[in-house]
C-alpha cells in the first residue's frame, strides 16, 4: 500500500484500476455502501489476482491460505491487510457472514485444482463461489426487505460469472483453462485443442452461442425474481445486469468471434447504462412513492 493511503483509497484505486463494470455502478450508491461494496470488491480482486499472477501453483496454495488465514483476523478484529481494515465498517454494519468469504477463496482454490468442467453442474458450483455469494454479499449491503431478493442476487451473479466466461474464452485459453462443459464442447463437436490453440469456426460459434443463451436466461430468471419493492435498493445489481447483458449483445453482434478478439464496452458507454438505468429506476421508485427500506 503506498505511503499515507487510507485503507478505503487502497480499496477504490484496487476497484478503479480494474476497469470493471462493477465499478460504474457503484458511482450510484450513497456513501457508506459505496466504501463497503468497494471494499468487497477489492477481496474479490485480492484473491482473484492471487490465481492469475502466481504462475507456481504451490506459491498461490500458500497465499490463498493467507488469506483464508486472514479472514480469522479479519472477523476477530484483528486485520492486518488493507482490505480487511476497510472491511471492518462495513462488517460491524452489515449482515455478511464469513462463510461467504471463505467460498470465495473456495473458488479461487478450484482454479488451482482444475482447468476442465465435465458438465455444466460442476461449473455451476464453481459460478456460485465465484460469483454466486458475492451477490448475496452485495445485496445484504444495498438493502431489501423481500425474500426473494437474496435468490435474486445469487442468480445474478451466476449470470455475470457465465458472461465473463465467455468474453474470456481466448485469455483463459491462453492459460489452458477451459471453463465450458466438456460435455457441451463435445455434443457440438468442438475439439478441446481448437479452444486452446485459437481455432475458430462455425462450430465454436455455435458452441458460444449456446453459452450466451444460457447466461440470458439466468438474466431472466434473476430480474423475474427481483421483488418490485427492492428494486430501487437493488439497483446496483440492476446496472451492472444491463452493462453485462448489452455486453453480450456485443459479442452476438460480433458473431460470437471471442476466440479471435476481446469484445469490451467503452467506460464511456458503461457510464451512460449505468447512469440511465439509475435514472430509470429512480423515477420508477418515485411512482411507486418513496424509497425503499433496507434489510
Amino acid at each position: 500500500m503506498v505511503a499515507g493511503m487510507s485503507p478505503d483509497q487502497y480499496c477504490q484505486q484496487k476497484a478503479a484500476a480494474s476497469g470493471s463494470s462493477f465499478y460504474y455502478a457503484f458511482l450510484f450508491l450513497e456513501p457508506g455502501q459505496r466504501r463497503a461494496i468497494t471494499a468487497l470488491y477489492a477481496f474479490c480482486r485480492e484473491v482473484d489476482d492471487v490465481v492469475d499472477e502466481c504462475r507456481d501453483a504451490g506459491v498461490a496454495r500458500r497465499k490463498l491460505d493467507w488469506w483464508r488465514e486472514e479472514l480469522e483476523h479479519c472477523f476477530a478484529g484483528r486485520p492486518r491487510h488493507p482490505v480487511s481494515r476497510a472491511l471492518q465498517a462495513p462488517l460491524a454494519t452489515y449482515n455478511l457472514p464469513q462463510e461467504y468469504f471463505a467460498e470465495i477463496i473456495d473458488g479461487m482454490q478450484m482454479d488451482l485444482e482444475r482447468s476442465r468442467y465435465d458438465s455444466f453442474s460442476e461449473l455451476a458450483l464453481y459460478c456460485q463461489r465465484a460469483a454466486g455469494v458475492v451477490g448475496l454479499l452485495s445485496a445484504e449491503i444495498f438493502g431489501y426487505r423481500e425474500r426473494a431478493t437474496p435468490d435474486y442476487a445469487q442468480q445474478l451473479g451466476t449470470a455475470f460469472q457465465l458472461t465473463n466466461i465467455l468474453r474470456d474464452v481466448r485469455e483463459d485459453a491462453r492459460r489452458g483453462r477451459i471453463y465450458l462443459p466438456m460435455d457441451e464442447l463435445d455434443r457440438f463437436g468442438v475439439d478441446p485443442r481448437d479452444l486452446l490453440l485459437g481455432r475458430a469456426g462455425e462450430r465454436q460459434r455455435a458452441l458460444f452461442a449456446f453459452q450466451a443463451q444460457r447466461a440470458r436466461q439466468y438474466y431472466h430468471h434473476a430480474l423475474e425474481r427481483l421483488p418490485a419493492a427492492d428494486r430501487y435498493a437493488q439497483r446496483a445489481g440492476l446496472i451492472m445486469a444491463a452493462i453485462y447483458q448489452a455486453l453480450l449483445d456485443e459479442i452476438e453482434a460480433d458473431g460470437f468471434r471471442v476466440l479471435e478478439q476481446r469484445i469490451q464496452l467503452t467506460p464511456l458507454r458503461k457510464l451512460w447504462i449505468a447512469w440511465r438505468t439509475a435514472s430509470r429506476e429512480k423515477r420508477r421508485q418515485r411512482r411507486l412513492g418513496g424509497t425503499a427500506s433496507a434489510h
